[in-house]
């Protein structure tokens, strides 16, 4: 009894404990998806203000937010490019990489430009703006070099397998359209298969029949001793009758 309830509480407490980790990780999940969606809102907010920045406004602040605009839009780009392409191309990791490395240059760019849009004094943010624009193009460059290099990669890749399935359907194609050889050439090369088997055959008979075959002398037989022979039966022999043990036994006066 002791032991059933030992083996009972270990039970629960297993259940409780797994109960207790799917809880957590599902909390987990939850919160990480409202974090992320919580993060794109933020960025989306951000990018359409920067976007009504550079339209709406002249000088420097409209520069700075079209500097920044220009930034995220290549980084974002080449970001999303790598993702994808590193998952049906694993050599795109060491790219992944030189890209993070690059990123870290494209935040320190972007929060330096986003403190100077509240900067008070906009003659010294104009002296620092060509600067600011050098880097942001040398780090859009990069980014956009990657991103291009990884979609031509990937275009070269899917160009040559297209090639190679073309190639592989032609062959196949051109082996279902093959059969003009099957009806008449095989069928002929069988029949004269045949007509050499028949006329190889045909010739040794022809020369045993030709050839007479001597026969001797005939000599008397000594003619067969008659074997006695059993008288034919009846058409319709009587049929045996047959006495079971529960039949009772005729009586004399049933013979007649």
């Amino acid at each position: 009894m002791e032991v059933a309830l030992i083996i009972f509480a270990l039970m629960l407490l297993a259940v409780v404990g797994l109960g207790a980790y799917l809880t957590v990780k599902a909390v987990g999940a939850a919160k990480r998806g409202v974090e992320r969606t919580v993060v794109e809102a933020r960025r989306a907010v951000e990018d359409t203000t920067l976007r009504a920045k550079s339209f709406g406004q002249v000088g420097v602040v409209g520069a700075l937010a079209q500097v920044r605009l220009d930034l995220r839009t290549s980084m974002r780009a080449t970001q999303q490019a790598l993702a994808d392409g590193v998952q049906a191309d694993a050599s795109l990791r060491e790219s992944l990489v030189l890209f993070e490395q690059l990123s870290a240059h494209g935040h320190e760019l972007d929060g330096q430009l986003k403190r100077l849009e509240q900067e008070p004094d906009r003659r010294r943010t104009a002296e620092l703006l060509p600067d600011l624009r050098e880097r942001a193009a040398h780090i859009i460059k990069a980014a956009d070099s990657l991103r291009w290099a990884a979609r031509d990669r990937a275009r070269r890749f899917a160009a040559d397998d297209l090639s190679l399935l073309s190639e592989r359907i032609e062959m196949e194609s051109g082996a279902l359209r093959d059969w003009s050889r099957e009806p008449v050439d095989d069928l002929a090369a069988a029949a004269a298969e045949w007509d050499a088997a028949q006329a190889a055959g045909s010739a040794p008979k022809a020369n045993a029949q030709s050839t007479p075959t001597p026969t001797p002398k005939s000599q008397p037989q000594p003619r067969p001793t008659p074997t006695p022979t059993a008288p034919p039966a009846a058409l319709n022999p009587p049929t045996p009758t047959v006495q079971y043990p529960w039949q009772k036994a005729p009586r004399p006066e049933s013979a007649g």
